[in-house]
C-alpha cells in the first residue's frame, strides 16, 4: 500500500519570495493528487519518480525540472528514494502556511 506525504518530514525554505518545500520520497511512497493556481517548476533531485499529471503517467530520474502547470491535476509516486522540490514564488513565510499554499487537494 503506497503511503501520502504528510506521513513523512517536509522541509521549507524561502528566500526573496521564492518557497521551496523539499520532500523525501522513500521508495513506493506519494504526494496526493493536487493542482495548484499558479503555474510553478518543480526539481526531482534524487531518485526516479512516476509524475501523473491530468491522468498522463511521465517517467523521471534525476536530476531534472519539471514545469507544472496552473490547474493541472498532478501525484508524484517515488519509484526509488526520491528528493523532490516543489518552487513557488510567495512572499508568506509562515511554514504552517506555507504547507497548503496553492495547493487544492481533490
Amino acid at each position: 500500500m503506497e503511503n501520502r506525504i504528510q506521513d513523512i518530514k517536509t522541509k521549507h525554505h524561502h528566500e526573496s519570495g521564492v518557497y521551496a518545500r523539499e520532500m523525501e520520497l522513500p521508495k513506493g511512497w506519494f504526494a496526493e493528487s493536487h493542482s495548484h493556481e499558479f503555474s510553478h517548476m518543480s526539481i526531482l533531485a534524487k531518485g526516479k519518480a512516476i509524475v501523473t499529471v491530468d491522468g498522463v503517467d511521465t517517467e523521471y530520474k534525476a536530476p531534472l525540472v519539471v514545469n507544472i502547470e496552473a490547474g493541472k491535476v498532478h501525484k508524484i509516486v517515488a519509484l526509488e528514494d526520491t528528493v523532490w522540490f516543489c518552487i513557488h514564488s510567495t512572499d508568506k513565510l509562515d511554514e504552517e502556511t506555507l504547507k497548503f499554499i496553492n495547493i487544492e487537494e481533490l
